[in-house]
């Protein structure tokens, strides 16, 4: 092939590549113009959206953020075992070794005395005289304690069966204080386990519904541009407009409804948080850490409700412009 014909095919590949891109900003350029066409409906598409977002986002912070206590309390959730005050050291030293040998059940093991244990409940309890006086006239000594904490509180047969059947645990066990297996703590982060799966059920079911309003209304905002502007695509079609230049427009109008929502869900999310942060840490409630993610992260979720805000606003115009837009 001469070198005449390869800068002839090299150029009209050049102004084909500068037609598309001249092409493609008309149809951003449209896209924006038909969006402050109609207020009314640029309103209520962009503040639909903008709940759906604020829903979603919501509900993966409220799913962190219950994820966070619940962790935080197990972390502070131990289990007893008591020992008769006569335990020697030496059965002590054997039963604190047995404990910490079980790997996948115990993280860490602390022995308390009976002395040690008498010392932290006078402490404790240092503003009340008639405890005191109480704890002194008792003649019962306070059990040796082992503290344990658990690698996983809601798994421990693994401890409770080593309780049962180790002789030297048998041997010294206190008969008045039964073992205990985080009692009404454990209760509690139960509870705040069976709260998280619900927040998550609820938290998605109403993603879901919302999703689906949204985009309707998207759905029904593009259809109502393309009913008023029907005209002006017919003229469109008879000078040779193609389907891709005409749905276009109606694609950018949709993503613009997903960006401005979704830079005001993630803005409204942030400071909802923010401002419900001193009264969920009142509630002991841990809220800092999701805080400090989306601090650290606000970019990446910023692009990531815009990413979705986009996806809603084009699979709505699409469908919309593929019932509509059939030429």
């Amino acid at each position: 092939m001469s070198k005449r014909k390869l800068d002839a095919k090299a150029f009209a590949q050049q102004k084909r590549h500068r037609r598309q891109w001249i092409t493609f900003l008309r149809m951003c350029r449209y896209g924006v113009n038909n969006f402050s066409r109609n207020a009314w409906l640029t309103i209520a598409a962009t503040a639909i959206m903008t709940i759906t977002l604020l829903v979603v986002f919501v509900t993966l912070s409220a799913r962190n953020v219950l994820l966070d206590t619940v962790a935080v309390i197990r972390d502070k959730v131990d289990m007893s075992i008591y020992v008769k005050t006569d335990t020697s050291a030496e059965d002590v030293k054997k039963i604190e070794t047995g404990l910490r040998a079980l790997k996948s059940s115990v993280r860490d093991v602390t022995y308390v005395s009976p002395s040690e244990g008498r010392d932290d409940f006078a402490q404790a309890n240092a503003g009340d005289a008639g405890t005191l006086n109480a704890l002194n006239e008792a003649t019962n000594e306070i059990p040796g304690t082992f503290r344990i904490k658990p690698v996983d509180i809601n798994k421990t047969d693994e401890l409770r069966h080593f309780v049962a059947t180790d002789p030297t645990v048998k041997a010294n066990l206190d008969p008045g204080h039964a073992p205990t297996f985080a009692g009404d703590r454990r209760t509690a982060i139960e509870n705040i386990g069976r709260w998280v799966s619900f927040a998550e059920r609820a938290g998605l079911i109403a993603s879901i519904v919302f999703i689906a309003i949204s985009s309707l209304i998207v759905f029904n905002t593009i259809r109502m541009a393309i009913f008023n502007r029907r005209d002006e695509i017919q003229m469109m079609k008879l000078i040779g407009a193609d389907r891709s230049f005409i749905r276009g427009p109606f694609i950018v109008e949709a993503i613009v409804y997903g960006v401005i929502a979704a830079v005001l869900a993630t803005s409204l999310g942030v400071g909802l948080l923010y401002a419900s942060k001193g009264t969920l840490l009142n509630y002991q409630i841990a809220v800092a850490g999701t805080l400090n993610l989306i601090t650290v992260y606000i970019a990446f979720v910023l692009l990531g409700m815009i990413a979705l805000g986009a996806i809603i606003g084009i699979i709505s115009s699409l469908l919309a412009t593929r019932r509509y837009l059939k030429i």
